[in-house]
């Protein structure tokens, strides 16, 4: 089959994968017909992880069932599914709990498996033709058949639920004001899921323009970075105050405001500054315990110099890691097929597998207008 291969950092190609295969009588083999780009990938296309040559993206993944394993039972030939980029065996401690993206069995030595990503598993991604997909009655959420919605669909396999996430984590309910650090996709679908919840007020800071007009066009306040502090800004539109409540969704990539370059912790820091006293932030936003790409010595050891003094002093509580997407899957994909949710706004390009190499180098540089993309393997 073809697939989206990493050959080194700032190079992917497509080329020719082993078919997967049933090895599980809990599998089922997935025929992908489409397949999201997350920025967490570009971590791994820029060299920033300990991934090597050979590796197949892809964990957000969306397709018709090809073939099924003896063992599964709520499955069959031709289903149309979406896959939580957790891969999960559902009757381990944390999975039973609802901590889906912390298995401990799907990834040995480890709490959390994922498809396609370095460390997380031995699971081929899905920016592929085919996809095995194990413990398969767990990890498939139906859909209905046909094509209709299918730009919403896929963003359930990720950042439609890590946004709504970051909700969660934040304790974001009817009322708050929220702030969103981060325009990308995961902070859209976070300032969306705000406005779903009954924020009434949610604030999105960045600096991409493309970005800041997509916050608008959902009803969020666009705050643009490079021309002001973003945490004066958002206090002269709430009385000085600050917001109820914030989300992280930049993570450790965040650059300085007024100068070209990495600065790790600004995030987190002007988050605190940010929300008011007693208020709440979530960071569904990416930290890493070793970057090899890090600005400083410590960043590189993923040790960042967070303001912990002024948390406590304002008594702000924190929820970070990532998202359990089983938790909020199905209510999300209801609410699209109810026509009440319709994330699929924020994908940008919609491209054949063959266009995967240059849609990373354009997502990778924020080419104007690359917000997300959307792979389709069988076109």
């Amino acid at each position: 089959m073809r697939a989206v291969v990493y050959k080194g950092p700032f190079e992917v190609a497509v080329e020719q994968a082993p078919d997967p295969r049933i090895q599980h009588p809990n599998d089922v083999i997935v025929k992908v017909t489409s397949t999201a780009i997350c920025g967490s990938d570009l971590h791994m296309y820029e060299g920033r992880t300990a991934a090597e040559p050979g590796i197949v993206f892809g964990h957000e993944n969306l397709g018709i069932v090809e073939e099924v394993g003896e063992g599964v039972t709520s499955l069959k030939q031709g289903d149309r599914v979406v896959m939580p980029f957790n891969v999960a065996c559902g009757f381990c401690k944390n999975c039973v709990s609802g901590y889906t993206a912390f298995c401990l069995t799907v990834n040995p030595g480890f709490a959390g498996g994922a498809y396609g990503y370095v460390a997380m598993g031995p699971w081929p991604g899905g920016q592929a033709e085919y996809l095995r997909v194990p413990y398969a009655d767990f990890n498939c959420l139906k859909l209905p058949g046909g094509t209709e919605h299918e730009t919403d669909f896929i963003l359930l396999a990720d950042i439609f639920p890590t946004g709504y996430h970051g909700n969660e984590l934040a304790q974001v309910s009817p009322g708050d004001s929220v702030a969103v650090y981060g325009g990308g996709p995961v902070g859209l679908m976070a300032a969306y899921s705000a406005i779903l919840r009954g924020a009434k007020k949610v604030f999105v800071v960045d600096r991409v323009r493309e970005r800041l007009q997509k916050a608008e066009e959902i009803g969020a306040i666009p705050v643009n970075f490079a021309e002001g502090n973003p945490v004066e800004q958002i206090k002269d539109q709430t009385d000085g105050e600050g917001t109820d409540k914030g989300i992280d969704a930049v993570g450790y990539q965040a650059h300085a405001r007024t100068e070209d370059r990495e600065e790790p912790a600004t995030v987190l820091n002007s988050l605190v500054e940010t929300v008011r006293a007693t208020g709440a932030l979530g960071v569904p936003g990416l930290y890493v315990p070793s970057d090899p790409g890090g600005p400083d010595e410590q960043a590189k050891r993923g040790m960042l110099l967070v303001s912990i003094g002024r948390l406590f002093e304002k008594g702000l509580r924190m929820g970070t890691g990532q998202c359990n997407v089983k938790r909020y899957n199905r209510q999300l994909r209801d609410l699209i097929i109810e026509g009440r949710a319709k994330p699929g706004f924020v994908v940008s390009h919609e491209l054949p597998l063959d266009q995967a190499p240059s849609a990373y180098e354009k997502f990778d540089k924020r080419v104007e207008g690359y917000t997300k993309v959307v792979l389709h393997p069988q076109r």
